[in-house]
């Protein structure tokens, strides 16, 4: 009731697609963090998560992005050493198909986007915020 003042459902893209789902689920909440080996040993040893990715490791001091699995959203810890920038807060990561489209659709429907960048791992990327500055992402590969 009170969601349609705030968001409008319409889209001005006209394409083969009648009814979409612009997300495909939450699949990462991402923690930023300045020590990666200690917290990798908490979730691993402390808590009992597994490492999804990069599995197997015997340190992961260089690592930048360290995934658990935890069912089907995933945990992840994100590199963020500079410590002037403490003020990184948890990150939802939202899947979609095309992110072009989706881009388009959630900026359309009043979504503040940065434009879509290129990763160096083959992901495309935008990052948001919702309406009280709440950090999330958008990406496909």
């Amino acid at each position: 009731m009170g969601r349609e003042h705030c968001f409008s459902r319409t889209s001005t893209i006209t394409s083969d697609i009648l009814i979409m789902s612009i997300t495909q689920g939450l699949t990462r909440l991402i923690i930023y963090v300045q020590d990666m080996e200690t917290q990798v040993a908490f979730y691993r040893d402390v808590l009992d998560m597994t490492v999804q990715f990069p599995a197997g490791l015997n340190t992961y001091h260089n690592q930048p992005w360290v995934e658990f699995a935890t069912g089907q959203c995933s945990l992840v810890l994100h590199i963020n050493r500079d410590r002037r920038s403490t003020k990184d807060q948890s990150k939802l990561a939202f899947s979609v198909e095309n992110i072009h489209t989706a881009h388009q659709l959630l900026i359309e429907r009043g979504a503040n986007l940065s434009e879509i960048r290129d990763r160096v791992d083959g992901f495309k990327v935008a990052d948001g915020f919702d309406p009280e500055g709440n950090p999330f992402c958008i990406y496909s590969r």
